[in-house]
């Protein structure tokens, strides 16, 4: 079992400029590439979860986000980033059409996507990290049992505990996964 790096894609790998769903709208987030490669580095898998309403809502396919997908993991290859697997939920319980009107189990703040992970890629989620921007994000991350939670957000944060960290940019992840990285390590030599 390995640790996965997961990530939320609109507002942590990409900015969210609603319901992407071209290249030519993805603009990558300062700071992305290398927390990857730092990741990749520590022997973490790169997954990305994300809720995909646009499609629910009609205003892209299943095709355009597979075909985005795609494209990003080209781009993150050129930065030297393999990432290891996309889950989506493409479900809305009130906005959905059609057969996308429905509540889902994938849906963050559920953990669907980061269990079926889990078992796909033979994932340690105690051991994991995820980050959103997004207090669904985290709520799913917790869910699922992720040993360490990360809000992206330049906005002060209720004090109530959300999250198990804040940061306000991407690279102040990396000395978190280092320590958490090095703590398990630590554990696992007692």
């Amino acid at each position: 079992m390995r640790p996965a790096l997961f990530l939320d894609r609109d507002g942590v790998i990409n900015e969210d400029h609603n319901y992407v769903h071209l290249p030519d709208d993805i603009v990558f987030i300062d700071g992305i590439f290398d927390l990857c490669r730092t990741a990749t580095d520590l022997g973490m898998a790169i997954v990305v979860v994300t809720n995909q309403a646009g499609i629910g809502r009609g205003y892209y396919t299943e095709a355009d986000f597979a075909a985005l997908s795609d494209w990003m993991r080209t781009e993150f290859l050129r930065e030297g980033v393999v990432i290891d697997a996309i889950y989506h939920c493409p479900n809305h319980p009130e906005h959905g059409i059609g057969a996308y009107k429905r509540a889902s189990y994938d849906r963050k703040p559920n953990p669907g996507m980061i269990l079926r992970a889990q078992r796909d890629l033979d994932l340690d989620l105690g051991a994991s990290i995820l980050v959103g921007d997004r207090k669904t994000d985290i709520d799913a991350g917790r869910n699922a049992g992720v040993g360490t939670t990360i809000l992206l957000s330049a906005a002060t944060v209720d004090p109530s505990g959300v999250c198990g960290f804040q940061v306000s940019s991407l690279l102040e992840v990396i000395p978190i996964m280092k320590s958490s990285r090095a703590a398990a390590a630590g554990t696992s030599q007692s």
